[in-house]
């Protein structure tokens, strides 16, 4: 946790990521920045097969499946070739008319360079193939849910982090493209290179390490290899995404794909092979899950955060307080029980406008949404922005205000 005191400059503004990446998503591939290497390691890669071609010069590819002897595409193997661009032109063209769903993910991976996150589900079909409508949403759902557990692996590392890092985290899939889900057995996210790498490769350690924690419990019954995996990006909120994917399936499988434009990254294995998991592996996903709950421990912070709520069962005494965190600790809000002193003085503060800063620990019950052992309460002044976005009335309230706290 760390705590940036008011009085600093605020930290420049991140642009949202929906605002970087709306231009790259929306437009067609230019050929002219195409690399002819890369559209042919996506066609291979989006199981598209090579019919032979001038070697040397350019080669014939046909989409996957039955039927696709119709259409082919004529891609250079380099822009030695003087039409290179020409074709790539033509390429490109053909892909976006294209009706197989592979065409339309070979051409976002072109225009933003992505690592492709794939999950696999083996589940039992109705009539004609059909799945039940439940099965994709459970699909979307657990891939949302491993997709945030390894953003806030990317922050910090933690067992069980709760309401911690969350908001960043869920800010930072914003930019994270998904495909459709076909028949809720099969999910693709195209993660940019540029701004999610670090997501796609610590939830590919994560995955490996989560695999060999429970192929170590299930060999010796000892649930010691969960620890160290916390190093490696291993949670809570992981083992409960895992279970959400496996759970009424007959497995599951995901996979990550790093960008051919990008290469792998530093102490990954490429190709990468799909991490799998069965319905087995349940009883030791929900073993851990509750370890990690249990045994991460509270964290002392010192908090700064605007008075929300206030709430006492009488005119004196102790009352509860809902802080807005400004500083201090990656959490939106936070409740705390004050004594009768610190109650008063933080009722005066949101009198005026005023945020408060208090000394306690964040526990792990409940999310780390409740501080304990609050002390030190005291206003925090700021500057007049910050002042006039908090204080909207009671400026006549003033004098009173520090005639109680003692001009603190």
């Amino acid at each position: 946790m760390t705590h940036r005191p008011l009085e600093e400059p605020l930290r420049p503004v991140r642009p949202h990521p929906v605002e970087q990446a709306a231009v790259a998503w929306n437009r067609s591939p230019d050929p002219a920045e195409v690399d002819p290497a890369v559209l042919g390691a996506l066609l291979h890669r989006h199981g598209w097969r090579r019919r032979g071609g001038a070697a040397g010069r350019y080669g014939r590819w046909t989409p996957p499946g039955p039927g696709g002897g119709g259409t082919s595409l004529l891609v250079p193997e380099s822009r030695a070739f003087p039409d290179s661009e020409d074709l790539l032109g033509e390429a490109l063209l053909a892909l976006s008319r294209s009706g197989t769903p592979s065409a339309r993910e070979v051409l976002v991976s072109l225009a933003v360079p992505s690592d492709e996150i794939r999950w696999w589900r083996d589940v039992p079909t109705g009539p004609a193939g059909a799945t039940p409508w439940t099965v994709e949403e459970q699909l979307r759902s657990a891939a949302r849910q491993m997709l945030l557990a390894g953003s806030l692996a990317t922050r910090a590392r933690a067992g069980y982090y709760g309401a911690r890092y969350r908001r960043t985290a869920a800010a930072f899939l914003e930019n994270i493209l998904v495909g459709s889900a076909s028949g809720g057995r099969r999910l693709t996210a195209f993660v940019p290179v540029g701004t999610g790498r670090p997501l796609a490769v610590r939830l590919h350690q994560a995955l490996y390490a989560a695999r060999e924690a429970i192929d170590y419990q299930r060999a010796t019954g000892g649930m010691d290899a969960f620890d160290g995996a916390v190093e490696a990006g291993v949670s809570r909120e992981l083992t409960e995404a895992l279970i959400v994917l496996v759970r009424g399936t007959e497995g599951a499988r995901i996979g990550v794909e790093w960008a051919p434009a990008a290469g792998v990254p530093e102490g990954c294995a490429a190709p990468a092979e799909a991490v799998e998991f069965s319905p087995g592996d349940l009883p030791v996903l929900r073993e851990a899950g509750a370890r990690y709950l249990r045994e991460e421990p509270s964290v002392p912070v010192r908090i700064t955060g605007a008075v929300v709520r206030m709430r006492r069962s009488g005119p004196r005494g102790d009352g509860s307080v809902r802080l807005r965190v400004i500083a201090g600790a990656e959490i939106p809000h936070v409740r705390l029980t004050l004594d009768e002193e610190s109650y008063r003085i933080a009722g005066h503060a949101h009198l005026v406008g005023l945020p408060v800063r208090v000394h306690g620990r964040l526990e792990s019950r409940g999310g780390f949404r409740r501080l304990t052992g609050a002390s030190g309460v005291v206003p925090v002044q700021v500057d007049e922005a910050e002042r006039d976005r908090l204080m909207k009335s009671l400026q006549e309230n003033l004098d009173f205000f520090e005639e109680a706290c003692g001009g603190d």
